[in-house]
């Protein structure tokens, strides 16, 4: 009874960093080194841990994984058998997802976030997620000002309103184009963008049939799988804000990571730092988002929730039966971002044109995925987007310039 449920269709393939030529490999053997080197220059770590991070940078393109050392932390008795079966590999060899968690994972056994001391609970990546708010700035006041006037037009009309709700969808579907992990490690800030102009980059949209979901019932709940913190968290509290103070929901679930990773992955502290950068703004309209988040907590009509499953290696199908359990009430799970979309289809080289929902088959409860395409992997596409899209844009699978919202219901 207790086996995971898998997806209704044979499993192909997982991706790998030994794959000549793709971006898993250059993720591997270049992004990966580059973040382990910006640990270094942003934290104030003694020699002998910034040593034991260059070393980790220096083997990432060619050389075998590094054992974990007992660090006290609640997940290591999983991660000893996680990593049974990859013993004495290369990082290039071994699953791309499997290879990207455990480097996040040793960052942290390496930094000491574990253990008890001077280090204990320092997120290695603080500076990247308060630059991501402090930069996007414009771009916050902006969204809280239209949030307002669309909350406002929300409440005078009596009902909730349909074109607002979308329009916040492709907020949260854009907003992971600015994900700290995915840019080169130096870039500069990638908030501001244009969503109407994004309308015709969207090759799955089922936006429409999530707003006929959620008008089937006033009551709703709905659970929110987060992503990354920063001006993406922002645009998911705004969804959420909306959601709530719209009627579209009565109660709004966030799990949250229990620890840092994939550098800008949001946890339930970094929810509380922007919750708070947000009510002492000068602008009133940021503000007020930052009270109404605040009133909303208070309440329990938000719940902030965080599970070791969520910076696991495991593919989605093999999901805790407590978690399932919990996820099994909600009228709509929100996915956001690439690694957890990755994880849906278990990172796996799924032909392009799979069904969605024959892969996702196991979840127990109407899901949409948002998430702007960042590695090679996909599904649900009709043959002949994915004839055009290698014409127009070679790079359309890595480059986050292209994104789907796709249901199954």
């Amino acid at each position: 009874m207790n086996k995971p449920q898998i997806p209704n269709l044979p499993l192909p393939a997982p991706l790998v960093g030994s794959d000549a030529g793709s971006f898993t490999e250059y993720t591997v053997t270049q992004r990966m080194p580059d973040i382990a080197r910006r640990v270094i220059i942003e934290n104030k770590f003694p020699t002998e841990i910034n040593q034991s991070l260059e070393k980790l940078a220096a083997e990432l393109p060619s050389g075998y994984l590094q054992p974990l050392v007992n660090d006290t932390g609640a997940d290591f008795s999983d991660w000893e058998k996680y990593l049974e079966p990859y013993k004495n590999q290369r990082w290039v060899d071994i699953p791309w997802f499997f290879a990207e968690t455990y480097f996040y994972r040793l960052i942290l056994n390496i930094t000491n976030y574990f253990k008890p001391g001077e280090w204990q609970n320092v997120d290695p990546f603080e500076l990247q997620k308060t630059q991501g708010l402090e930069t996007s700035i414009d771009s916050i006041i902006s969204l809280c000002t239209q949030l307002q006037q669309w909350l406002n037009e929300s409440q005078q009309e009596n009902q909730p309103s349909k074109s607002s709700l979308i329009a916040l969808l492709y907020f949260a579907l854009w907003g992971n184009r600015v994900d700290l992990s995915l840019w080169s490690a130096f870039e500069d800030d990638r908030s501001r963008f244009n969503i109407q102009t994004q309308l015709n980059n969207i090759l799955v949209d089922d936006t429409f049939a999530v707003t006929k979901l959620l008008t089937k019932s006033p009551n709703n709940c709905i659970d929110l799988v987060i992503d990354n913190a920063g001006f993406e968290l922002i645009c998911d509290l705004c969804l959420v804000d909306f959601l709530l103070g719209s009627g579209f929901a009565n109660q709004v679930y966030l799990h949250l990571k229990p620890h840092p990773t994939f550098v800008s992955d949001a946890m339930i502290k970094d929810v509380h730092y922007t919750k708070d950068f947000l009510w002492q703004s000068s602008n009133i309209q940021v503000q007020s988002l930052g009270q109404r988040l605040t009133a909303n907590l208070a309440s329990g009509k938000l719940v902030l929730t965080e599970d070791y499953f969520w910076t696991s290696p495991l593919p989605f199908w093999e999901i805790p039966k407590t978690l399932k359990n919990e996820l099994a009430k909600s009228n709509l799970i929100l996915v956001k971002g690439d690694a957890n979309y990755r994880r849906l289809l278990g990172d796996r080289y799924w032909d392009f044109t799979t069904n969605f929902a024959d892969i996702v088959s196991y979840l127990p409860a109407p899901m949409v995925a948002l998430r702007t395409l960042k590695s090679e992997v996909a599904a649900g596409l009709k043959s002949e987007v994915i004839v055009e899209l290698a014409t127009i844009d070679p790079h359309w699978l890595t480059n986050g310039q292209w994104g789907v919202i796709q249901l199954v219901d």
